[in-house]
């Protein structure tokens, strides 16, 4: 799947991943059960990748 972005599409999505991966970390500090934290950190990574490609586009607005 791809998916095209306006810059301005691209820094909403950026910053609302940023937003979501810090309360996501936090969950996963929380988090107890064992195969529930695994997903969890599959989910951080899979989200850290589209932010990484956000940063490869040159559409990163983080400062």
């Amino acid at each position: 799947m791809q998916l095209t972005l306006t810059a301005e599409g691209a820094a909403v999505l950026e910053e609302v991943l940023i937003e979501y991966l810090s309360e996501l970390r936090t969950e996963i500090a929380r988090t107890d059960a064992y195969e529930w934290r695994e997903r969890l950190k599959s989910k951080e990574t899979f989200l850290r990748k589209i932010l990484q490609q956000i940063a490869t586009q040159g559409l990163s607005h983080i400062v």
